[in-house]
């Protein structure tokens, strides 16, 4: 069906251009009419390059395109598998071609689907390579692009300074959005105060266990067998003339009756005598039987001249 005589618009049922061996078609957004559309545009007054507005009107999506050849068969046309993926059209389908004039773009904004792609050593310089084989970009639409016998989806997030734009001779700025499967990290939680409080008490608590020292807790025993009964206070107390009687015990010879006399000198020892009480005999035995229990200073002896 033919539209007025101002304008071109024809309704054609679609196939994929892999149906004409023109796979390499993919790679771009050019379609393949009949004869018979290039002389209806030929005697218009339109445009060139020539561009178009494809329609689908069962699902009123619309998307954009160039034109490559004019050799399909007569109510045929043959687009990309993934324009037709993006207006929903199956083989056969009707869709409706208009030509229309774009303005040029400044700027589009692109999302791949994958993280794959922005892994690919340098992107942008791909993605360049692959637009100049489109003609236009319409927001909403998902193009393909092939890369190491591998296809990468993006989508055109937005456009301008129009919804649709040509691409063609211009400077235009590419912006990416995050990819579709991207996921930020997580973040490390924060402690609460309660958390903060049960750490510190964790830390002091190894401290407050730490034993205390006690110093000179071990039994002590008297140089006459006797067993100690001078308290271990007493014992850290040092007499003031410790110096001196250690001096004069250590010049005082040993008591029979097993008593050490402190402060007392040889001379005053020599002449003084010791009595015995009658009543301590049995006493003094059993000192004895102690003393021959305990030894003192069994070692050998060495000279340090040798």
């Amino acid at each position: 069906m033919n539209g007025d005589n101002s304008s071109f618009e024809q309704w054609y049922r679609c196939y994929p251009v892999t149906f004409i061996d023109k796979a390499h078609l993919e790679k771009g957004d050019k379609i393949i009419m009949p004869p018979s559309a290039l002389n209806r545009l030929a005697s218009l007054h339109i445009e060139y390059p020539m561009l178009f507005q494809l329609s689908n009107d069962s699902t009123e999506k619309t998307t954009h395109c160039g034109v490559l050849e004019f050799t399909a068969d007569e109510g045929l046309v043959y687009l990309p598998y993934w324009m037709m993926q993006n207006m929903s059209l199956q083989e056969g389908d009707i869709v409706k071609i208009r030509n229309t004039s774009l303005v040029k773009g400044t700027f589009i904004k692109l999302q791949p689907h994958t993280q794959d792609f922005l892994d690919i050593s340098n992107p942008k310089a791909i993605l360049e390579t692959t637009l100049r084989s489109y003609s236009c970009l319409t927001k909403g639409d998902t193009i393909m692009v092939p890369y190491n016998n591998k296809q990468y989806f993006i989508n055109v997030v937005d456009a301008k300074p129009s919804s649709a734009v040509s691409i063609i001779e211009t400077d235009c700025e590419v912006d990416f959005a995050p990819p579709l499967d991207y996921k930020e990290p997580e973040k490390p939680q924060q402690l609460t105060p309660s958390n903060k409080r049960s750490r510190k008490v964790e830390e002091e608590e190894p401290i407050s266990k730490v034993p205390k020292f006690t110093p000179f807790t071990g039994s002590g025993k008297r140089l006459d067998g006797k067993t100690q009964t001078i308290s271990t206070e007493e014992e850290e107390k040092p007499s003031e003339n410790g110096k001196d009687d250690e001096k004069l015990s250590s010049n005082t010879p040993r008591q029979k009756t097993g008593k050490l006399v402190f402060g007392s000198n040889s001379k005053t020892t020599a002449k003084e005598t010791v009595k015995v009480d009658p009543k301590n005999i049995e006493q003094q035995s059993s000192t004895k039987a102690d003393e021959s229990k305990f030894q003192v200073f069994t070692g050998k002896k060495y000279s340090l001249k040798g």
